[in-house]
């Protein structure tokens, strides 16, 4: 399993507040937003962020997304290692195959594999 890119997601209560800032202030555009979350890239460098309200299906927002090249391998892996599960691996309907996970000092991560 590889790492094929990390993503910060940032916790808001407000996504089109948050997306005028970001955007106003770095020129980050959206790349994607499916109203509880949104990804804004510089459109030049890919550059990113996320802003979440609510994750829409986990108990818990993740602070980080990490990406990787496969998910079920990841998932394997964690639990040979007894990693503390937050949300167990599951295909979200937008297309998303992902679970979340508590790193040492309680951040949660979401590891996921996107598919076209």
């Amino acid at each position: 399993m590889r790492i094929m890119s990390v993503t910060t997601n940032l916790t808001v209560p407000d996504i089109d507040e948050a997306r005028t800032f970001w955007s106003g202030l770095f020129g980050l555009t959206t790349e994607m937003d499916l109203g509880w979350v949104t990804r804004l890239t510089d459109p030049t460098t890919g550059a990113h962020v996320q802003l979440v309200t609510s994750d829409a299906t986990a108990p818990e927002n993740s602070a980080l997304t990490v990406k990787v090249d496969d998910v079920d391998e990841a998932w394997r892996q964690v639990q040979d290692r007894g990693v503390e599960v937050v949300h167990p691996i599951v295909t979200e309907e937008w297309g998303v195959r992902r679970f979340f996970v508590r790193a040492p000092g309680g951040t949660v991560v979401n590891i996921a594999q996107h598919h076209d």
